[in-house]
């Protein structure tokens, strides 16, 4: 049983290519026309280049005259730049208590709204303890005062709803 050659990743080039006949466009990126696959490798050796298949699914396939080191280096390139502007997106948590004081609140406030600005999600948390869990609804007054405060500037991803002693809501920037 033969085994087959591990496939390669990006785009033909020169031998690889498959179709009987190719589109092909010169190192200048001026239209050739329609060649056979041994002429425009020809064609591509005589300049010192590689042929490189651009448009495999059209018919026929365009190729382009290049230098493949080059035209991988450039993808490289361009695919770094692109992984560096991607932001990665953090869920903060930010912890309360249901009679949380108002300068207390005040303070949580500010960090909030800090991250928001920032681009990140933000988990608000409100802790029961003891008899608090018979005053659910104290809790979930002070998550509706956080949504009216940054309702401006963020929207909620997860309403309110109760785990155990906790209960949480999900905000993220708008």
């Amino acid at each position: 049983m033969q085994q087959q050659p591990p496939a390669k990743e990006g785009p033909r080039v020169n031998e690889d290519i498959d179709a009987a006949q190719v589109r092909v466009i010169d190192a200048d990126g001026e239209m050739v026309g329609v060649l056979s696959v041994a002429e425009a490798v020809e064609m591509a050796y005589e300049v010192g280049l590689d042929l490189v298949e651009i448009a495999p699914n059209s018919d026929p396939p365009v190729c382009k005259i290049l230098d493949f080191g080059k035209f991988k280096y450039e993808a490289q390139k361009k695919a770094n730049e692109a992984r560096k502007k991607q932001k990665v997106i953090e869920v903060k948590e930010i912890k309360m208590r249901p009679g949380i004081d108002e300068h207390d609140y005040q303070v949580k406030m500010r960090s909030v709204k800090k991250f928001l600005d920032h681009g990140d999600k933000v988990k608000m948390t409100i802790r029961f303890r003891g008899r608090e869990m018979a005053h659910q609804d104290l809790g979930l007054k002070v998550l509706q005062r956080v949504q009216d405060d940054v309702e401006e500037m963020a929207k909620v991803e997860q309403f309110p709803k109760t785990e155990g002693r906790l209960m949480t809501m999900v905000i993220a920037p708008r």
